[in-house]
């Protein structure tokens, strides 16, 4: 079983629903005891950092996070929160994964370099490889992406692609695991790293 954890992101239905078509069963859930007892656990994101840092602390979820060994993915926002920190709201995150989260940005006046980065970009057109997640995904594919923070730089950085600056596209730190682009609006991509996430 699959727990995705309850974050109040708006995009909780669609990601079980990607789940259940690849054959896999998942929970919804905010109980500590039964994101613990999970093979795997989903932490999505829709939102504020510093917001969903206060709700997962409200839900008394930050401890049993962090305690967790089995494979965790974290999607987006979801993602960023594993970090230690964050720029946007000024917010002390999960502290799974070195650094600070910084805000992107925009480019010179007429570049297409935009903020928010929103749309398709490629999962891997800077750096690529190193990590389960990506088995059977080629660097071109393209994904979609909606942020406007990007993560640090370092060894956990698995995949990056260029929008101005360097954005860390995938990231994994011993069994915790991020994507900055949504897998569930991705396509036969998304579907890719889903189904490896649930071989890991």
């Amino acid at each position: 079983m699959i727990a995705i954890v309850k974050t109040g992101g708006a995009n909780l239905a669609s990601i079980q629903h990607a789940i259940q078509r690849l054959g896999a069963e998942s929970v919804a859930t905010a109980e500590p005891s039964e994101i613990a007892r999970a093979e795997r656990v989903i932490l999505p994101g829709v939102g504020a950092a510093g917001e969903a840092m206060e709700r997962l602390k409200k839900l008394g979820l930050i401890d049993p996070i962090r305690a967790l060994r089995q494979p965790v993915l974290g999607i987006c926002l979801g993602m960023q929160i594993l970090f230690e920190s964050s720029e946007e709201e000024n917010a002390v995150c999960l502290g799974l994964i070195p650094g600070t989260v910084t805000a992107l940005q925009p480019g010179a006046p007429g570049s297409d370099i935009t903020i928010p980065h929103m749309g398709w970009n490629e999962i891997g057109g800077t750096s690529f490889g190193g990590s389960k997640l990506l088995d059977g995904v080629q660097a071109d594919s393209h994904v979609y992406f909606v942020h406007s923070y990007r993560a640090p730089l370092g060894e956990w950085v698995k995949a990056s692609v260029s929008h101005g600056q360097e954005i860390p596209t995938v990231v994994q730190k011993g069994n915790f695991f991020g994507v900055q682009f949504h897998p569930e609006k991705s396509g036969r991509t998304g579907s890719q790293v889903l189904e490896a996430f649930l071989r890991v």
